[in-house]
């Protein structure tokens, strides 16, 4: 999706309603139309704090960035701690000490999958911190 103006794309970080997706495909169709949208917004800017937020149906955030590596970061908020042990399960990666997890890119998929049916709202985000806490 192009924006034909900054009010438009600004318009992205406002939250939208999640809608199931059931198969790999509608996944990866999902993760490259979030990941077009993201590259266009953050044309120029070097901020590392670009991300999706996932606004959880029971409660909680958790907030998704991908490094320029293609590892995935999640800041898994306090709130949605519930959700950690369905991570582990989809991603086969333990959970860490701290709210901050560090996951292969190769789990992207696997982990949204593994989401979805628990997710109630995304949302893009330009200025969390993921850098900034340790993992």
């Amino acid at each position: 999706m192009m924006y034909e103006d900054d009010e438009e794309a600004q318009d992205q970080s406002l939250a939208r309603p999640w809608i199931v997706l059931k198969t790999t495909y509608d996944v990866e169709a999902w993760i490259d139309h979030q990941n077009r949208n993201i590259q266009y917004l953050i044309k120029g800017n070097k901020n590392n704090g670009w991300g999706i937020c996932f606004e959880l149906t029971e409660g909680g955030e958790i907030y998704m960035h991908t490094t320029s590596e293609g590892d995935v970061l999640l800041d898994v908020t306090p709130e949605a701690e519930w959700v950690a042990p369905l991570i582990t399960a989809v991603t086969q990666v333990d959970a860490p000490r701290s709210q901050i997890w560090a996951l292969p890119g190769d789990k992207l998929t696997q982990l949204v999958l593994g989401l979805s049916p628990l997710l109630a709202m995304t949302r893009l985000v330009t200025d969390h911190s993921f850098n900034l806490k340790k993992y």
